[in-house]
């Protein structure tokens, strides 16, 4: 078992949950049980899938978690273009959680092909 709060790609992609509520919370107030929500729960679910990956038995659970974090920051990531392009997201704000998004996807890609090798 790992402790999840000392991986890296878990502090990263915990620090992007924060940085998208602060963000999602300036969107309209009738999106907030609609794409407020999926976006701040597909978000969450980067770093809960991490956690719980760390809390199963073997590599290859930890594995799936992995790749099923990596699916949630896919979902993430197509939210971010629709903001975007609803006009909801400054460029720059964009750019910056989509950065941070693909680098939180290359360190979970990493991270399971190390895990597929070492098996």
């Amino acid at each position: 078992m790992r402790d999840f709060k000392n991986l890296k790609v878990w502090q990263k992609s915990h620090s992007l949950t924060l940085d998208i509520y602060k963000t999602t919370s300036t969107f309209p107030k009738e999106e907030m049980y609609g794409l407020t929500s999926q976006i701040r729960r597909s978000c969450a679910s980067i770093p809960a899938n991490i956690a719980e990956g760390c809390g199963r038995d073997g590599e290859a659970e930890l594995a799936r978690f992995f790749r099923i974090g990596r699916g949630s920051a896919s979902e993430l990531e197509y939210h971010l273009i629709l903001v975007r392009d609803l006009g909801w997201l400054k460029m720059s704000d964009y750019e910056h959680l989509v950065g941070e998004v693909r680098e939180v996807k290359r360190m979970l890609t990493s991270f399971i092909k190390k895990l597929k090798a070492e098996s």
